[in-house]
């Protein structure tokens, strides 16, 4: 790596999430599907010593400790680098965040080391950073067709939410999973019609611990969303819009309404592979 590389970090969007089962070492099984979106925290990788750097809007949440999953990945990959995270996504908000981050470090150093799942669940399906259907424990992927152009918005109450808790405050873990096959999910009108048959079964565990998002929930669905749903284990919150100018005019109203909120809008990112 003679010279600096930039690597987008897509934000992670469970359009549904499906909690199956539970392995009698404690790992959750999932069904969910999987979008990456425009928006995103940023990574830089430069030759030199391991360090890291942190900037951008939301680096005050985060520390450069060596646990840190940026230096995490460089370190399984067995290779030295300068990296700066710009920081743009809220902390521990259910949209990739961390893994998103460490998978853009391998990518930035082209490196596809054994063992990713020991980064975090989510790091397989960041690292292909394509709209997938993830189950098992997060490593099993199947590519989906291409989907349709999508309008999402995001809204954050500000707070940032423990994953572990909300699992272990789930009530059931052996929900149904999706059909299978899927359905055709080509048109926008049959995406949507099957993302409302669908669920996210950690969204009533984490309202439990954080009654902010039932707020966040409400405020997107007043504006007409096509679907309103947590993604991950929260606490970020989407809506589905019939068109970019629909979610930009509820962002401004919901953000205006809500200045302690993080609200942002966005459409489907490029698959990285």
């Amino acid at each position: 790596m003679p010279q600096p590389r930039r690597e987008a970090a897509p934000a992670k969007l469970n359009l549904s999430l499906h909690v199956t089962g539970r392995r009698p070492d404690g790992y959750h099984l999932l069904d969910s599907l999987v979008v990456f979106l425009e928006l995103g925290d940023m990574v830089t990788v430069a030759p030199g010593p391991l360090s890291l750097r942190l900037t951008g809007p939301f680096a005050q949440g985060l520390a450069v400790e060596p646990d840190n999953l940026c230096l995490r990945a460089a370190r399984l990959a067995g290779r030295e680098a300068r990296i700066t995270l710009e920081k743009n996504l809220p902390v521990a908000s259910g949209i990739g965040g961390g893994s998103a981050d460490a998978a853009a470090v391998l990518r930035a150093l082209e490196a596809r080391p054994e063992r990713l799942e020991t980064l975090g669940a989510d790091v397989p399906v960041c690292l292909a950073s394509r709209p997938v259907r993830m189950r098992g424990l997060g490593e099993i992927l199947t590519p989906l067709p291409p989907l349709p152009p999508l309008a999402v918005l995001l809204v954050n109450p500000g707070c940032g939410l423990s994953t572990p808790q909300v699992f272990k405050s789930l009530m059931r873990r052996d929900n149904p999973p999706m059909p299978d096959p899927l359905p055709d999910l080509s048109d926008a009108g049959m995406l949507i019609g099957f993302l409302q048959d669908c669920r996210n079964d950690l969204e009533a565990p984490a309202i439990a611990l954080m009654p902010e998002i039932s707020a966040c929930l409400a405020a997107i669905r007043a504006e007409g969303a096509q679907l309103a749903r947590m993604s991950g284990s929260g606490a970020t919150c989407f809506g589905l819009f019939a068109g970019a100018a629909e979610a930009e005019a509820a962002r401004a109203r919901i953000a205006a309404a809500n200045p302690g909120w993080w609200v942002a809008t966005s459409g489907l990112a490029p698959a990285k592979l």
